[in-house]
């Protein structure tokens, strides 16, 4: 199938941002506030949110998700500094569901889902970032318990997970944390960065910048470097690269074969947040971390837009750059629009203004649902959904973020930024 993309050629003259216009920002103001109202469905009565289906609607007996309850008390949070009325009880309730129902109280850490049949019991480094995350946000939005919940957190992280060694996290234990995995992965690592830039601005403690460094410099610098800014996902328990890893199920929706564009554009943005946190903190800033966020994007798109000749990001590549898994995953296309907008940000040129109007417009047109609510989440490569998770709308997470993102500045973090008075109004 041939594509033509109407905007190929999209050059915008310098300085035409649409972040400086007032109807785009209210635009994004908008698309938030939707996305925001759709998700408080999710709610499961007795404790935590689980995944909606494509019209909003909780299965018949929902069971509450570790991940969807992190990420929606995490936004809601977010909403809650931001002034938006109501979200304030739905982080509590989220924060509630985390310090009790989904909470290993005889182990420690955090189950994957509350109790149920065919529960896994292992504990995740994913998911245990994803708690941590929620309660920095929470902590900062001043929600009860949220502060001794992100402290029992950290420990667990640091207990556990931690590795003073390697300066990077291992990724998961069983239950009793008797045996650990022999696999060591990029994507949790990734959103251990996030981490310690929110726990940077949340504590005041500049410290967790030298944590999210080391990371970034071992997955980034040294990896991806190395493989033409294609991101290495999946590593042997000794940090060797495991390149063949579920070469036999390129589909998988955390684990994939292959090098995953998505999470290039989401390392280009966090490598320019991590930049612009130590350069305010009046810390050192290698100059690679902003050389390659840039070759970290440039790369993603090259591969991955429209590179099997159908609209918008595909979700893997392999080794040769080569299309993978084709399918449209809504939170890859988020993420590869806040790069483009926090590169246009940092440098000024027009080009990534172009990529962000580019991918806005592919969103709108393809995965934002205006007649069911939210995003269309999972779709072939025709546009249709996808017979796996298309009749899913779990995540409030991705595109939430990208409505908050793009006219922000790269550093403080979202909790800091979104708590930011704009000061008085002005007289109408």
């Amino acid at each position: 199938m041939s594509v033509i993309d109407p905007l190929e050629q999209l050059d915008p003259a310098p300085g035409a941002r649409w972040i400086d216009q007032p109807v785009h920002r209210l635009w994004l103001d908008q698309e938030g506030l939707r996305l925001l109202a759709f998700y408080r469905a999710s709610r499961v009565p007795e404790g935590g949110f689980a995944a909606l289906d494509t019209h909003g609607r909780l299965a018949d007996e929902p069971v509450a998700d570790t991940l969807i309850t992190a990420r929606h008390t995490h936004c809601y949070s977010l909403a809650a500094m931001a002034g938006v009325p109501g979200a304030a009880s739905m982080a509590a309730h989220g924060i509630a569901a985390l310090d009790g129902l989904l909470r290993d109280d005889e182990y420690g850490g955090w189950y994957q889902q509350a109790p149920g049949l065919g529960r896994d019991d292992s504990k995740q480094c994913y998911i245990q970032i994803f708690v941590a995350l929620a309660a920095a946000t929470a902590t900062r939005a001043g929600l009860p318990g949220a502060h001794n919940l992100l402290a029992a957190v950290l420990a667990v992280l640091d207990q556990h997970f931690w590795s003073a060694e390697t300066q990077t996290y291992c990724e998961s234990y069983d239950r009793a944390w008797i045996t650990r995995a022999d696999y060591r992965g990029a994507n949790s690592n990734m959103h251990a960065v996030e981490l310690c830039l929110e726990l940077a601005d949340v504590l005041a403690d500049p410290t967790w910048y030298d944590r999210a460094l080391a990371i970034a410099e071992r997955i980034i610098h040294r990896h991806a470097a190395e493989n033409d800014y294609l991101v290495v996902e999946h590593f042997y328990g000794d940090w060797r690269e495991w390149r063949e890893c579920n070469a036999d199920a390129i589909d998988d929706g955390f684990y994939p074969f292959g090098a995953t564009p998505g999470h290039g554009c989401e390392w280009a943005r966090l490598l320019l947040n991590l930049e612009a946190g130590l350069n305010a903190a009046e810390r050192e800033a290698p100059n690679w971390l902003f050389y390659e966020a840039k070759a970290l994007f440039d790369r993603a798109v090259s591969v991955g837009w429209q590179s099997d000749h159908a609209p918008g990001m595909v979700y893997t590549v392999n080794w040769q750059g080569e299309p993978c898994a084709t399918r449209r995953r809504h939170w890859v296309q988020a993420e590869a629009l806040a790069a483009a907008a926090a590169l246009a940000t940092r440098t000024g040129e027009a080009a990534y203004e172009g990529w962000y109007r580019r991918i806005w417009d592919h969103v709108r047109d393809v995965h934002i649902d205006p007649a069911n609510g939210s995003w269309h989440q999972e779709l072939t490569a025709e546009g249709t959904p996808h017979p796996d998770e298309g009749h899913l709308k779990a995540d409030l997470y991705h595109a939430y973020q990208a409505t908050l993102l793009p006219p922000l500045a790269l550093t403080p973090t979202l909790p800091i930024a979104v708590s930011q008075p704009f000061g008085p109004p002005e007289a109408l």
